[in-house]
């Protein structure tokens, strides 16, 4: 495993539009035309795509004697009730697996890059080298991606789907933040209701023949440190400024919106990987919250505000 990084392929830069600000990276999707490589979206004729729970079960809370943080405090209580922002990772959070490890085993690599996922994900390594040598192992080609999709629909943690629809019906606005693919992540976005300008995600890329090239650098997931990034982009800009200033037809007037609106005054995450506890930097979340319901990292749990390990409790908390 040693020599992987070294034989890694280097990450492309995709070519695109630039502004004076990313903002919601729509971006990838509005304006993936000035790609040079072909972006995956959805297939069509695709299946409708339906929540499957398999026989993993999320984890149960024992032994937790070490943790302190399982019972949350009245401050952070508060902050989840009022909270007018909420973001999920994806990956053993919202679904059951990892998308990564699923695409790797499809494709013939399932052991190899389990491995660097587990590195990836408990911080061992900086995830952007671990995306690298992991996509390097098995290079997933445009046809494995969409035969993938067609064959293996998403596997939804149990109760992600009440939380989300309780959480919209308290108008507050939830997003995706992913270390994964935006190709797998749309079928999970349109599960729960979530719109495509809301999800944070990386992109692969791939050639005229659909052969891989790489993935996208530009996004923010791609790197360490990026879902920090991600959250920080969402608390400046507001999906209403977003839209205002998307379809302004006055560059002073959307650098004037953008300079104005604040955003969110209290975000969340929620996660399970030490990515997602980077999102609780100063300026970024206000509130992290461990979901350990399908892997338990103790770092990032010991580091949590909050440590649950089924979605009831959230549920419950809310009301």
């Amino acid at each position: 495993m040693e020599g992987l990084v070294h034989s890694r392929f280097n990450p492309v830069h995709a070519t695109r539009i630039h502004y004076h600000s990313r903002l919601i990276p729509a971006f990838s999707i509005l304006f993936s035309k000035n790609f040079t490589k072909t972006p995956v979206l959805f297939m069509k004729g695709h299946r409708s795509f339906n929540s499957v729970v398999t026989s993993v079960q999320p984890l149960e809370a024992s032994g937790l004697g070490h943790f302190d943080n399982t019972l949350p405090s009245k401050d952070i209580l508060q902050l989840w009730r009022s909270a007018d922002a909420v973001c999920f990772d994806v990956d053993s959070t919202v679904c059951l697996d990892e998308g990564i490890d699923e695409l790797a085993e499809f494709c013939g690599a399932g052991k190899a890059v389990a491995e660097w996922t587990a590195r990836a994900m408990g911080g061992s390594v900086p995830f952007e080298e671990a995306l690298a040598a992991r996509l390097s192992l098995f290079k997933p080609s445009l046809l494995q991606v969409q035969e993938f999709l067609e064959t293996r629909p998403p596997k939804i943690s149990p109760g992600i789907n009440e939380l989300v629809k309780n959480l919209k019906a308290k108008n507050t606005n939830v997003y995706l933040i992913s270390g994964g693919f935006r190709q797998m992540i749309n079928p999970v976005a349109s599960i729960l209701g979530i719109p495509p300008e809301n999800i944070f995600a990386n992109q692969l890329l791939f050639g005229s023949s659909g052969e891989f090239v790489g993935f996208d650098v530009n996004e923010p997931t791609s790197r360490s440190g990026g879902k920090a990034t991600a959250v920080q982009e969402i608390r400046k800009v507001s999906p209403i400024a977003f839209h205002l200033m998307l379809f302004s037809d006055n560059t002073c007037k959307a650098d004037y919106l953008v300079n104005q609106v604040h955003g969110y005054k209290a975000l969340v995450m929620i996660g399970d990987g030490a990515t997602d506890l980077e999102a609780r930097k100063p300026g970024g979340a206000d509130l992290f919250i461990c979901y350990a319901g399908v892997q338990l990292r103790e770092a990032v749990a010991v580091g949590a505000d909050w440590l649950v390990f089924n979605f009831a409790d959230l549920i419950n908390s809310l009301e």
